[in-house]
This record gives C-alpha cells, sequence and structure tokens, in this order.
C-alpha cells in the first residue's frame, strides 16, 4: 500500500461523516457512497452532510461522491465500511462487483443480525476476504466530538501491521490520535460489547441509579467483557486498553451516547419499538444483546449485565425487577 491506494468509505451516517471529515485531513481524494442522492447533491451544493453533523464541514473538490455501491467498490483499493450492522446485508445485496482484492476496514460496531457474526467475522466468512485484508476502526472516540475538532483517539486493528499503519496515517491528524492493535477479533467484539453495556448505563440511570452504582456497573462491566471476549477468543490482551475500557468509558457515560439513550428510555418506562421511533437513529446495542446472548449460549462465560439487558428487550422482563436483582449479582 502506498500513495496511490485509494480509500472510500461507505455509509451515509454520522460516523461515516466524521471518517470522511478525518481522512480529508490527509487524503487528496476520498470515494464516498451513500445511499441518498438527495445527500450527495446537498453535499455538493452546500459543504455538509444534511442528516448528520451538519456542523462539519466538508470539502467537495475532495469527495468522489457516489449513491452508487458498485461503482465505489470498483473505482478504490481500502473500503471503509461505516454502515449500521442492521443494514450491512441490504447494502451488500446489492454488489455486482466483487469483493476479492479489495482491504476492507470496519467501523461498525455491532453483529450482523443475519449471520450472527461480528463485521470482520462476516466479510471473512460470507465473502472469503481473508483476515490479512480485514481491519477494525475502533475508540474511544464520539462523532460528534470529531466533528467539533476535539482530541479524540482511535484504534486500528489488523493482523497485517503496513495495512493498520497504512490506515493509521490517513486518519490521524491535528486532533486525532491513533494507536496499532493486532487484535483484530477482540477489539470488534469489544466495540459491539460496549454498546450493550452503555444499554445497562443507560437503564440505570432511567430507573434513577446513582453515579455510585454506574462506578460499580462498568466496573463490572470491563471484566464481564474480559470473560466473554475470552471464551471467543483467546490471546495475550490488556482489558484496560483505550481500545477496551476506554471505549467502554465513553460510550457507557456520555451524553452523544446513542445506546445509553436507547437504555435510559427503556429505564423510564418506553417500550423497545416507542424509544427506536422517538431516537430516529439505529442503537446498535439491541441487535448486539440477542447476538452476545446467543454466543455465549455456547462459551459459557459469566455474563449476568448481558443477561439481565437480554430478559428485559427481548424477554419482556421488567427493567426494575431485573435490575434490582443484578444489584445483589454485581461487586
Amino acid at each position: 500500500m502506498d500513495k496511490n491506494t485509494k480509500v472510500a468509505v461507505l455509509g451515509g451516517g454520522s460516523w461515516a461523516t466524521a471518517i470522511v471529515k478525518m481522512l480529508s485531513e490527509n487524503l487528496d481524494s476520498i470515494g464516498w457512497y451513500m445511499r441518498s442522492v438527495y445527500a450527495v447533491e446537498h453535499i455538493k451544493r452546500n459543504k455538509h452532510n444534511p442528516n448528520y453533523l451538519s456542523s462539519a464541514e466538508l470539502h467537495p473538490e475532495q469527495l468522489d461522491l457516489s449513491s452508487d455501491i458498485n461503482a465505489t467498490v470498483a473505482n478504490y483499493d481500502v473500503l471503509i465500511f461505516a454502515i449500521p450492522s442492521a443494514f450491512l446485508k441490504s447494502e451488500l445485496d446489492k454488489l455486482t462487483v466483487s469483493l476479492k482484492g479489495k482491504v476492507i476496514f470496519s467501523a461498525i460496531k455491532g453483529i450482523v443480525p443475519e449471520s450472527g457474526y461480528i463485521v470482520g467475522e462476516h466479510f471473512f466468512e460470507e465473502y472469503q476476504i481473508p483476515f490479512e485484508d480485514i481491519g477494525v476502526i475502533t475508540g474511544p472516540c464520539h462523532a460528534e466530538e470529531v466533528a467539533m475538532e476535539r482530541l479524540s483517539y482511535l484504534t486500528i486493528a489488523c493482523i497485517d501491521g503496513h495495512k493498520a499503519r497504512f490506515v493509521s496515517k490517513c486518519l490521524k491528524g491535528r486532533y486525532i490520535k491513533t494507536k496499532i492493535s493486532d487484535d483484530i477479533i477482540g477489539t470488534e467484539y469489544a466495540a459491539m460489547l460496549k454498546n450493550i453495556y452503555a444499554i445497562a448505563a443507560g437503564i440505570c440511570h432511567g430507573l434513577g441509579y446513582g453515579d455510585n452504582f454506574q462506578s460499580v456497573l462498568m466496573s463490572n462491566s470491563i471484566r464481564e467483557m474480559k470473560r466473554f471476549i475470552k471464551k471467543v477468543h483467546k490471546m495475550k490482551r490488556n482489558i484496560n486498553n483505550s481500545a477496551y475500557l476506554g471505549d467502554l468509558l465513553v460510550t457507557g457515560y456520555s451524553t452523544f451516547s446513542r445506546n445509553r439513550m436507547f437504555g435510559n428510555m427503556i429505564g423510564k418506562g418506553y417500550t423497545v419499538k416507542s424509544a427506536m421511533f422517538e431516537m430516529s437513529m439505529v442503537a446498535e446495542g439491541y441487535y448486539a444483546t440477542k447476538s452476545a446472548y446467543k454466543i455465549n449460549e455456547k462459551n459459557g462465560a459469566r455474563t449476568p449485565i448481558i443477561n439481565a439487558v437480554y430478559n428485559v428487550l427481548y424477554g419482556g422482563k421488567e427493567a426494575k425487577s431485573e435490575f434490582l436483582k443484578l444489584t445483589n449479582r454485581l461487586n
């Protein structure tokens, strides 16, 4: 990979917009697929995304904008997917060109519902992309703070260190610091699990639990995450690193966190359907909860927090009583 390697972002949401903004600091030309023709034309005319992070100034002269996913995939070497996991399969089903030979980086923090895989595994199992050509971009980082150019940190994970360093160089800048990892599976599962724990934090906040309990919940969450990830992919890792603990904390505590907001609504008595309707955004943790629960049925890690969130979202249990029981399972 060199200066002639062409990079594209696929997705039209806030995280995709933030990644395009980061790339624009370092690249003269960036491919950008978004399915909304209206959004494509609006960005060309007005220099901002009309639907997400509208305060972030974009530079259309740097952007090869397209509403045709096949054109973007065909013309670019490195594809950064930032499509919500719930919609990834439907977007990929539009492909008539091959992904073979492409380098795939996932900035998606969730499970593909149709396959039950994290995104990297989905590309490996369903599209036969070798793991050497698959990477992960994770936080701790909120798109909203990137838009405001506040100091943010990213972890770039890939088995192939050369590819990780290339993407790292493309993303880092004045307000973005990057770190390299070879734990592609662990960091991606961590990015998925932290959304579930953020829902738990939101539920607790909605139920009226205070900061003291929230600290206990987060402490137990990182230990639960460690047990879960160790079962699915055993390797030497420091769970207290920013890619794991840092990403968990920012998602669990931040007012920008959609999953925490979703959980807060559930704690206040909203139904799942009404909370999703009012948010008008995807809470990845909702889908991740079911997948994580099913995965752990096979692996058998001790996961009382995941279990509690699953029982509320999918088991019809009352949040108040389920989380009261959870308080006695934490330490």
